[in-house]
C-alpha cells in the first residue's frame, strides 16, 4: 500500500490518510479524494455522510482485519482515504500583499517536518518550501505530526535551486523590500533587531548541518536567537526555533 511504500506513492502520485480531522481537512481544502477505505458495516454517522457526499474514483469496502492491518492507529479508524498529490509549482499559490514565506532546507526527520508545516499554518506563514535531498512529505508521520495542518498550508518541494532563485528574484520585483531571512546558531543578528514585518522568506536549516552554504551567501542578512548567558544550550531544536522566530515575524506585524 502507498503508506508504506514511497515508491508507490510516487507511481501513483497518491497517499493514504487517516483521521478525522486529517480527512476533514482535506475535504474542506478541495484535495483530490480518490478512494475511501472503510467496513460498511460498522460507520458512524459521519463518515456515512463523507462517504455519500464526497466524489471519489472507486471506494473499498475491506473487513475489520484488513482495516485494522492497514490503520497506523491503536484504534483502527472506521474511515480511511487514498488522496491524490498536488503539483509542486509556484505558479499554484496565490500570496497576499505581504507574503510570508517559510523554507525548510534538507528535513531529515518526519516529526520535525509534521511540527514546521502546523507551525507555519498556526503563526499564518503563506507557503512552506521544502529544498535538496528530504524526507519525503508524504509519509505517514507527517501527514499525522502535521495534523489537520498538512491540508491547510500550501507547502512546495523544490529540489532545483536554480528555480527557487529565480522565484525569489520575481518576488523582489513584485514585492519591493522583500527581504530573504536567513537563520543560524552563531551569533549573528539578533532576530528582534531584524525588520521581519517586510515581504520576507524565513530559510530554516537542517536539522544536523544548519543552513546550507549557499543559501546562507544568498540571504540578505542572517539572524539568530539569543541564548542565556548561563545556558548549556548553543540553540534550540529547528521546528522549536522556527516557531520562536514565526512568533517574532507575527508580532513585528501585528498578526496576533
Amino acid at each position: 500500500m502507498s503508506q508504506k511504500n514511497r515508491n508507490k506513492r510516487y507511481k501513483y502520485n497518491e497517499f493514504f490518510v487517516e483521521g478525522v480531522r486529517s480527512l476533514k481537512e482535506a475535504v474542506k481544502n478541495g484535495w483530490n479524494i480518490k478512494s475511501w477505505v472503510y467496513d460498511k458495516n460498522n460507520l458512524s454517522d459521519w463518515a456515512k455522510e463523507m462517504v455519500f457526499n464526497v466524489k471519489t474514483e472507486v471506494n473499498y469496502n475491506l473487513a475489520p482485519q484488513l482495516l485494522k492491518e492497514l490503520s497506523g492507529k491503536e484504534d483502527t479508524s472506521e474511515l480511511m482515504a487514498v488522496i491524490g498529490m498536488r503539483e509542486d509549482s509556484f505558479d499554484n499559490i496565490q500570496l497576499p500583499e505581504n507574503p510570508f514565506i517559510v523554507l525548510f532546507d534538507r528535513p531529515s526527520n518526519k516529526g520535525n517536518l509534521g511540527t514546521m508545516i502546523r507551525s507555519c499554518d498556526a503563526l499564518g506563514a503563506d507557503m512552506l518550501v521544502i529544498t535538496g535531498h528530504a524526507i519525503d512529505l508524504y509519509e505517514p508521520d507527517v501527514v499525522v505530526s502535521a495534523m489537520g495542518s498538512f491540508f491547510n498550508l500550501p507547502v512546495i518541494r523544490m529540489p532545483d535551486n536554480n528555480i527557487l532563485y529565480k522565484y525569489i528574484e520575481e518576488l523582489k520585483i513584485k514585492y519591493p523590500g522583500f527581504t530573504v531571512v536567513g537563520t543560524t546558531a552563531h551569533k549573528e543578528t539578533p532576530v528582534y533587531n531584524v525588520n521581519l514585518a517586510v515581504p520576507l522568506m524565513l530559510m530554516m536549516g537542517n536539522e544536523t548541518m544548519g543552513l546550507n552554504k549557499a543559501f546562507k551567501e544568498y540571504c540578505d542578512v542572517l539572524c539568530t536567537i539569543p541564548m542565556s548567558e548561563k545556558s548549556y544550550a548553543t540553540s534550540f531544536n529547528v521546528s522549536c526555533a522556527a516557531s520562536v522566530l514565526m512568533y517574532e515575524i507575527t508580532g513585528q506585524r501585528g498578526i496576533l
